[in-house]
């Protein structure tokens, strides 16, 4: 019975540990529904819903709305993801399972830049996409990730690598016995067996790309070409009769498609984390 109410306690206490943790999200709604008169008012959700605030804050910029800056964030991240998949595999299946001269020095190097704080290399980066002549497009993004350098391109190439050179090299040489080259290595064995790996790093592309709100800033001009966090802003600063609660519900917005994408892989982010900690 004293082990049913310790467990009992237990559980109420993480109970409302979690109310007291989400309080700001369900201020964060109530107040996505509010007018801006009510904003003030200590109760979480208005008497009257501004259900409006979220049709009105989607069209709130002036020749747009947010379904283009939603396709312009999208089309993004796709890309994005696509090559940082790719560079990143490719990398780390190459310091996994290759042998070529130097290698624990490039190792070395790559470790080095992990450990390089990104804000010192704003201005150097700045200056040659400036003089690439690539600011206003979306190449200071692309071009990075291609190389396996962008956004967390580091941290993805030694996640993978550990997972890689987990998996038993007898799986090469019977590959090799039937002919089959190190590409098809990497693609046939390699790849489908780092599954959970390879979730992990598309989940952390998303998410900090998704919150790449300083980088969009930086190199994004046109409104044409803005993604949604750099809509958001533009809501801020659209006048000074600020209607708080549409900044609010397109805000709010904003975060549902990291949220869902969190929810439906967070399996296979544990999966892949735990995995690959034992392997490493």
């Amino acid at each position: 019975m004293t082990i049913k109410w310790n467990q009992a306690g237990r559980h109420l206490f993480m109970i409302i540990f979690s109310l007291v943790m989400i309080y700001p999200v369900i201020w964060w709604i109530g107040a996505s529904l509010k007018s801006n008169a009510e904003l003030s008012s200590p109760g979480l959700f208005p008497s009257k819903p501004q259900w409006s605030n979220f049709v009105n804050g989607w069209h709130s910029v002036p020749g747009h709305s947010f379904t283009d800056f939603y396709l312009n964030t999208f089309g993004l991240e796709i890309v994005l993801l696509a090559v940082t998949l790719l560079s990143s595999t490719l990398v780390a299946f190459g310091f996994g399972r290759l042998d070529f001269p130097l290698k624990n020095f490039w190792f070395s190097l790559l470790m080095l830049t992990l450990m390089l704080p990104g804000q010192v290399l704003i201005i150097p980066q700045y200056a040659m996409f400036h003089q690439l002549g690539w600011v206003n497009t979306y190449l200071p993004f692309i071009v990075p990730h291609l190389v396996a350098s962008g956004a967390g391109g580091t941290f993805f190439v030694f996640l993978l690598i550990q997972f890689v050179r987990g998996i038993p090299r007898e799986l090469d040489e019977s590959a090799k016995m039937d002919g089959c080259s190190w590409f098809g290595i990497y693609w046939r064995i390699v790849m489908p067996l780092t599954k959970p790996a390879i979730v992990t790093v598309m989940i952390f592309c998303f998410l900090w790309n998704w919150d790449d709100f300083l980088g969009h800033l930086l190199y994004i001009n046109s409104v044409d070409k803005y993604t949604v966090g750099l809509a958001l802003r533009m809501i801020n600063d659209s006048s000074s009769g600020q209607e708080w609660g549409q900044l609010l519900a397109m805000s709010l917005v904003s975060i549902v498609p990291a949220t869902l994408v969190f929810m439906f892989l967070q399996k296979y982010f544990v999966e892949g984390i735990a995995t690959t900690g034992i392997k490493g």
